[in-house]
């Protein structure tokens, strides 16, 4: 795949990003029990080609099946915050040296798969964000095949309690 397709592909995850982040979230959609879950994205080794074997074609699929997604659960008031992550060679880890200095680390490619992206939803029961997350999973990828990726459901905690 070309640089020109890749830059079409950042291009679109730009403009997405910056489209739902413009959205408004949840302020008037309040539930009686909020249940919030972080589903997380991870996706193929660290290091691996990415999307660069992909078709522009099978891009724009995936791309579009990623922002009807979001739009479906903006609308129905599910959506909290979405967020696409880069690849993990534009990663550090970061740490703090005896006197709260930060200490950076490079990549580490030996990872077996990376955080691609996540969504914290509020739901009304846990069945709903696996029902969600197995959405996600289904993603469309070379071919227009379902990816099956695996998606982490997990709670968002809540502060303690206060007296």
């Amino acid at each position: 795949m070309g640089a020109k397709l890749l830059d079409y592909a950042e291009a679109l995850f730009m403009k997405h990003a910056l489209l739902t982040t413009m959205q408004p979230r949840r302020e008037n959609q309040k539930t009686e029990i909020e249940m919030k879950y972080m589903l997380m994205m991870n996706t193929m080794k660290a290091g691996s080609t990415g999307l660069s074997g992909w078709s522009e074609k099978d891009i724009k699929t995936m791309i579009g099946f990623m922002m009807d997604l979001d739009k479906e659960l903006r609308a129905s008031g599910e959506l909290v915050f979405e967020e696409g992550l880069t690849f993990p060679n534009e990663a550090k880890l970061v740490r703090a040296d005896k006197n709260g200095m930060p200490i950076t680390d490079g990549v580490f490619p030996e990872s077996k798969e990376f955080l691609a992206g996540f969504w914290i939803v509020d739901v009304a029961n846990p069945e709903r964000a696996y029902a969600i997350a197995a959405r996600i999973s289904m993603c469309p990828g070379p071919g227009g095949a379902p990816l099956y990726m695996p998606i982490e459901v997990r709670p968002v905690g809540s502060p303690p309690p206060t007296k």
